[in-house]
């Protein structure tokens, strides 16, 4: 931090040398008096951002030009895809506990029911393909488009239908982090 601070004066000075500026034409165009800004530019007064925003509007330079603000890390998330069988999941997040947000593309071998039950609750929404979910008693087929949220305290099992692949978005979050979204079971599935 320091060091970005202490950068702060001399680009100060090498932006309005560059502008062809004298410090008298800034103190006029900003207001800010000629010692300030002297001080500024030979480091002796910590910049502030009273003082830097209107030397940055009188330059016309972004705040980020003006500090030498690090260069913003880049934002994509590595995804790590894990393969069982046929089927991937792919971790949305990447933070532990909490809502956790899962891709997955689950392919047509998944297609015997094995319900299980565990702490939580989860919202699905089908992407493509055909999802077969069981869920306590019933025995639905979600089509790309539709959602479903459902207590996992219940005996749940979801999968392909078993004639193509099917792809999934998955928020699985503990008890009480409810999506607030409901499908509604399509007539005859």
């Amino acid at each position: 931090m320091e060091e970005v601070l202490a950068a702060v004066g001399p680009r100060l000075k090498r932006i309005r040398q560059q502008r062809q500026c004298t410090l008298a034409a800034l103190s006029e165009a900003t207001g800010i008096s000629v010692s300030t800004l002297s001080r500024l530019e030979s480091g002796q007064r910590k910049p502030s951002l009273e003082l830097l925003l209107p030397i940055a509007h009188a330059h016309q330079v972004p705040l980020d030009e003006l500090v030498g603000a690090p260069p913003v890390g880049d934002p994509r998330v590595r995804l790590k895809p894990v393969k069982r069988g046929d089927s991937t999941v792919v971790p949305l997040t990447q933070q532990p506990g909490g809502l956790q947000a899962f891709k997955m593309v689950i392919g047509p071998t998944r297609s015997t029911p094995e319900p299980r039950t565990h702490e939580g609750y989860e919202w699905l929404y089908v992407l493509s393909g055909r999802l077969r979910m069981v869920l306590a008693d019933h025995d639905l087929v979600l089509h790309a488009g539709e959602v479903a949220e459902f207590d996992t305290r219940l005996p749940h099992w979801f999968g392909s239908t078993g004639d193509a692949p099917v792809e999934i978005i998955s928020l699985f979050g503990p008890q009480g982090e409810r999506m607030h979204v409901r499908a509604r079971p399509s007539d005859g599935t």
